[in-house]
């Protein structure tokens, strides 16, 4: 079965129940664009927000809110905030070792696309992807630029295609 057979079948795929947490020392839920274009995306695109958190910086909530939407049976969580590289950015210390799989092509993908925005600057960023007991998991940077380019080109066109796969 080549790409366009897989995508094909994942078409039937119904509204998928995501979550958003924001990661953020500084913001506050008034003020998280990010997070709210997020929802806004993913619930235009016809999926269904599950849940919507606001955290600081805190490897321990982060991965407690984490296994409790994986235990929620959530599809889909995207988190932004926290993929930098100052000693508070912590979303990935948290994330990747709740990670069955890695989706590495996620991260190369979002840096190589950042690249043609930004440029050398997308070296900084840590975005990741992954699984973890049937829920999709996506690291996004803080910026409403960065959430833009990783929902329109990467996370909505092949969000349901990933969640057929990973339900297979």
């Amino acid at each position: 079965m080549g790409v366009e057979d897989h995508k094909r079948a994942a078409e039937h795929v119904g509204p998928i129940a995501f979550a958003v947490i924001t990661v953020s020392d500084s913001r506050s839920e008034a003020e998280d664009e990010s997070g709210r274009l997020i929802q806004d995306r993913l619930q235009l695109a016809g999926h269904r927000l599950s849940s919507y958190r606001l955290l600081r910086n805190d490897v321990v909530a982060i991965q407690q809110e984490v296994m409790r939407l994986i235990e929620a049976r959530v599809g889909c969580i995207v988190i932004t905030g926290g993929t930098g590289l100052s000693r508070r950015d912590l979303t990935v210390e948290a994330v990747t070792p709740l990670l069955d799989k890695r989706l590495d092509g996620f991260g190369e993908l979002f840096r190589a696309l950042s690249f043609q925005e930004v440029g050398s600057a997308a070296v900084m960023s840590r975005a990741s992807a992954g699984t973890s007991r049937g829920t999709l998991i996506f690291c996004l940077p803080g910026s409403a630029k960065a959430v833009t380019l990783a929902l329109e080109q990467l996370i909505l066109p092949e969000l349901k295609h990933l969640i057929r796969e990973l339900t297979r």
